[in-house]
Order: C-alpha cells, then sequence, then structure tokens
C-alpha cells in the first residue's frame, strides 16, 4: 500500500487497491491504486510505496547464450549455375 502526506492539510492518506482515497483540501491529493495525482505534486511526501514483483525471466542464462550463438552464424550462399 501506498501512504503519503499532504503539506498543505498535513493529512496522510493510506491507498487501497480498489478505492480512491482523497485528502479534500484545495491541493485535492488524491491515491487510485497505485497512481497519486494533486493539483501540486511538489506539496506531496511520499511515506511508503511498494515494488510490484518482477517476473522470473523466461529465457536462462544457458539459453540466452545459445540465442546469442545462433545469432551471430553467417548464412551460408549457395550459387546456382542458371542454364
Amino acid at each position: 500500500m501506498i501512504s503519503i502526506r499532504c503539506k498543505e492539510c498535513n493529512k496522510e492518506l493510506i491507498g487501497s487497491p480498489t478505492k480512491v482515497v482523497s485528502c479534500g483540501c484545495p491541493n485535492m491529493a488524491t491515491i487510485c491504486g497505485d497512481r497519486i495525482s494533486a493539483v501540486d505534486l511538489s506539496q506531496i511526501v511520499m511515506l511508503n510505496s511498494y515494488i510490484k514483483n518482477k517476473k522470473p525471466p523466461i529465457l536462462s542464462a544457458e539459453d540466452i547464450a545459445w540465442q546469442e550463438a545462433r545469432r551471430q552464424r553467417k548464412v551460408k550462399r549457395l550459387d546456382f549455375e542458371v542454364r
């Protein structure tokens, strides 16, 4: 969950994934899921945030090395005699 503080009204907001949370002052600091908006973002202080879990890579290091070696191969051109 993301939590921020509005410097203008000094209200602390804690975000939720399904609800829109707003401070209600003229700066109108708002948290909607993982997005933060306000009239003046310089008046917002991030207290904490979260990092989304990254997916593990699909190819292993061995597979990537094999693909790179394959990419470096030259194309063999055949010369055909036209009659």
